[in-house]
């Protein structure tokens, strides 16, 4: 089985390689990725192959141009694409049609065009992330299986003897975040930590947000982490009231965000954490932050109520915890990526019974 996705730039680059890992624990898989230089190795029962493009269509990363590809996938009986409008993607759906073989999708987001309807056609079944995915990509339900994400419990759990304060905000420094609304949202003294590497806008005003963002903060208890590895990001969800992911529709700079937030893996890592979730009412963070059980969802660009949610938690440490227990027993129950795998294996015995 082989996967292709665009290098590890964010949750999206990341599900491939958290499902290829679950998936390998019962079936023979290997995920061919991109990068500067060709690589071979094995990491535990899964295969990592890492090709190297000859370029980019536009300079974007999850649109590589790999002639190799189609001999690495070499004899799959299934080919598991990300980003369905990648050129990687659909060149690997196409071989997997030539071959006589199957080919299946899960998209990420990635915009650009269908081919007029033909697009889709190459796939045989769309695994989406969502329910918002599918009818973002408006995949056929009759081949529509809906697998959301996961977790390793393991790896996100709660730290008991951590001491919860503040709140913790995980994303690249992107205009859609909305952490400018959280910024303007935060109750007086009140702590704020923000992990993740600054984005890759090209265009005026946007790659200037993250300065913005700074002079924002000015005069107020926020740190900028950066980038930080898996085991303090753990720390970081342990260590806070609550994980805030204010999203939004329409940036700061008047931009319309046409896909926003497909799932949020973010979320489920904090939820797994034993942390609540205060996040906008945007894409697919409903399905899985429920308001009022494992947190609070608000109207995107609501400052005003954001921060009446945030007052309420940081008020009351007793129904935050309780909040961050029910959170991370709905993850056990349904997001891990152990969970996701076997949903994923469901749909290929659907093409290929065992």
């Amino acid at each position: 089985m082989t996967f292709g996705s665009g290098g590890l730039f964010g949750g999206g680059e990341r599900y491939p390689l958290e499902l290829a890992r679950a998936l390998a624990e019962d079936v023979d898989c290997e995920l061919i990725t991109f990068g500067d230089a060709a690589a071979d190795r094995r990491e535990g029962r899964l295969r990592i192959r890492v090709l190297r493009p000859l370029g980019h269509v536009g300079g974007h990363p999850a649109r590589p141009i790999v002639p190799s590809l189609p001999r690495a996938i070499g004899r799959a009986d299934i080919v598991h694409a990300h980003q369905m409008r990648s050129p990687a993607s659909i060149l690997a759906a196409l071989t997997a049609r030539v071959r006589g073989h199957h080919a299946i999708v899960t998209d990420h987001g990635l915009q650009g065009s269908e081919w007029g309807g033909v697009l889709p056609r190459l796939y045989d079944r769309f695994l989406t992330v969502s329910r918002y995915s599918a009818a973002e990509i408006r995949s056929p339900a009759a081949r529509t299986r809906i697998i959301y994400g996961g977790v390793v419990p393991a790896r996100y759990a709660p730290e008991h003897d951590a001491r919860r304060d503040g709140l913790l905000f995980v994303g690249r420094l992107t205009p859609h975040k909305g952490i400018d609304v959280l910024i303007r949202a935060l109750p007086p003294d009140t702590s704020l930590t923000i992990v993740g590497s600054e984005g890759h806008d090209r265009d005026l005003p946007e790659r200037a947000y993250p300065d913005y963002l700074r002079s924002l903060a000015s005069g107020r208890r926020v740190r900028f982490a950066g980038a930080v590895d898996d085991v303090e990001l753990a720390s970081e969800y342990s260590r806070a009231v609550a994980l805030v992911l204010p999203s939004v529709e329409r940036t700061c700079y008047g931009r319309t965000i046409a896909v926003s937030e497909l799932l949020g893996l973010v979320a489920l890592e904090a939820m797994a954490s034993g942390t609540p979730v205060i996040a906008s009412r945007v894409g697919g963070l409903p399905e899985v932050v429920e308001d009022g059980q494992t947190g609070f969802l608000v109207a995107p660009g609501d400052v005003v109520t954001l921060r009446r949610r945030i007052e309420t938690l940081l008020d009351d440490r007793a129904l935050a915890s309780r909040m961050g227990a029910r959170a991370r027993d709905r993850v056990l129950a349904r997001w891990t990526w152990a969970r996701c795998a076997q949903r994923c294996l469901e749909a290929y015995r659907e093409l290929v019974p065992t």
